[in-house]
């Protein structure tokens, strides 16, 4: 009887540093799924293996029986290790096609274009957006409150709870934004949502109906976008200049129902509206008995003076929701975020929550009241920001003496990213496609503007987040750009 070939091997290394046994474990299972016709082949023996790799054989064996367990090996006694024929048991799955109702499916056309810029997961990198210094994270006493509360015996936190969020935590936020924002609100006003995008989902679900005509800063934040799309609104975009939204746009759309901004700075161009436009959004508001939804997803990194007043701060009328989000001074998977809504929408929105996900864990609502009440957080934004500022001087020195030629690198006074201006879409794309090539993560500021709005030299340009990386890496990856820009 004819027997098939020894299984093909050639190519496989295994890295130092990394757990081999799970290396070789992915290496082998990867082949046995992707080489055509290797069921029926054989393996080498362990010790052979081994030998091969420069590896123990004890690693063999438990790669050999954990994928045996998993049903990619059978043992023919007397014989040795042979690769199974899965072809009787996996055949090739035909494609599977959705087939969406003509009216959802154009409501997702923004959320699919926010997709394709979001990064998910992975250690940080130059110049990713969004990150903060995740390296400052104080991670010892995060652990030793996060093993407190567990070592408590917390059963009166373990079912279900406010879907409002944890009383303690609304209690500290209600007495932080009196103090650095100026926002009169109770804790009562204050839901705790699964980071800044559900608190934008929630208050736009309530504020909205299907068909009504929203306004969106342009260019925009692509997650507020995906969740009016999805929500079946109007998108009217209204441009951003040096003083944020250009307010006298809003006299255009006085059946708006709701506008989106970004007053502290505004996402992407970085701008900080100026107090006479915050006064006429707001008059705005209460003329047209329109709502505000006021996004300070970064509000603690202001490099020069204070943090700005709120909209909601300066709000009489009651037509602004405030949101803010740990995700920027804490880290992004923390997944917590607040939103401060009057207090006759309160009600309503927690209906809401609690028919939708009913509230965030409670043990990280709990820790992170203990991290506020016992002093942590106050210093470790100073520290964040701090850390911040360096990096963003540092990643401006860096360009201003290797890249100045590619374009002006602004001197932000807030946020954690800029955004270089450039001339035109050709160049803009060839910067982005040769910093890829090169392993230098930028985001194209076109891909973040509203279809439909007249394009001119505003609409190109590269922005490049500054926070997330230590400052040897930022030298390093602006060095890397010049050598990929030449």
């Amino acid at each position: 009887m004819q027997t098939k070939p020894s299984f093909e091997l050639t190519g496989i290394t295994l890295q130092p540093g990394r757990k081999r046994t799970e290396q070789l474990y992915i290496a082998l299972r990867e082949r046995i799924l992707t080489m055509p016709g290797s069921g029926g082949a054989k393996l080498p023996a362990t010790r052979e293996l081994a030998k091969l790799l420069g590896i123990s054989r004890n690693t063999v064996v438990n790669v050999y029986e954990r994928l045996y367990a998993e049903g990619f090996l059978e043992v023919r006694l007397g014989d040795g290790t042979f690769i199974k024929d899965l072809s009787p048991v996996a055949p090739e799955a035909p494609e599977v096609r959705i087939n969406f109702p003509r009216s959802v499916r154009p409501r997702l056309l923004h959320a699919e274009a926010f997709n394709r810029h979001l990064i998910h997961g992975g250690l940080p990198k130059a110049f990713r957006i969004g990150l903060p210094a995740l390296d400052q994270f104080p991670f010892e006493v995060w652990s030793r409150l996060q093993n407190r509360f567990w070592r408590r015996h917390p059963i009166q936190h373990m079912g279900y709870g406010d879907p409002a969020g944890d009383l303690q935590l609304r209690e500290l936020l209600a007495h932080y934004l009196r103090n650095t924002r100026g926002i009169k609100c109770e804790p009562s006003q204050i839901l705790i949502t699964l980071g800044a995008q559900q608190a934008i989902m929630t208050a736009t679900g309530i504020l909205t109906y299907p068909g009504d005509n929203v306004v969106l800063e342009n260019p925009c934040y692509w997650a507020a976008a995906g969740v009016f799309s999805c929500l079946g609104l109007n998108i009217n975009p209204i441009n951003v200049d040096e003083e944020g939204l250009m307010t006298d746009q809003l006299n255009d759309y006085p059946d708006a129902r709701l506008a989106y901004v970004s007053p502290s700075c505004q996402y992407p161009t970085g701008a900080t509206m100026s107090l006479p436009r915050r006064i006429e959004l707001l008059n705005w508001a209460q003329q047209n008995q329109a709502w505000i939804i006021e996004d300070d997803y970064d509000g603690e990194y202001r490099y020069s003076g204070t943090p700005i007043m709120p909209l909601a701060a300066l709000d009489k009328a009651q037509r602004v929701l405030y949101i803010g989000s740990f995700s920027k001074v804490m880290y992004p998977s923390l997944r917590l975020g607040y939103l401060v809504a009057p207090a006759h929408l309160v009600e309503n929105l927690v209906l809401l929550r609690t028919l939708s996900s009913r509230q965030p864990p409670i043990n990280d609502q709990r820790v992170m009241a203990d991290f506020i009440a016992e002093g942590y957080f106050h210093p470790h934004i100073r520290r964040m920001r701090r850390v911040s500022l360096a990096r963003r001087n540092t990643l401006l020195a860096a360009w201003r003496e290797h890249l100045s030629h590619i374009g002006e690198m602004p001197e932000v006074n807030s946020g954690l990213h800029v955004t270089v201006r450039l001339v035109s879409q050709e160049r803009e794309q060839e910067l982005h496609t040769k910093a890829a090539a090169a392993g230098v993560e930028i985001t194209p500021l076109s891909s973040l503007w509203l279809a439909g709005a007249p394009e001119n030299a505003n609409h190109y340009g590269l922005i490049l987040g500054f926070a997330g990386i230590s400052e040897p890496d930022i030298l390093s990856a602006v060095l890397t750009l010049k050598q990929a820009w030449l």
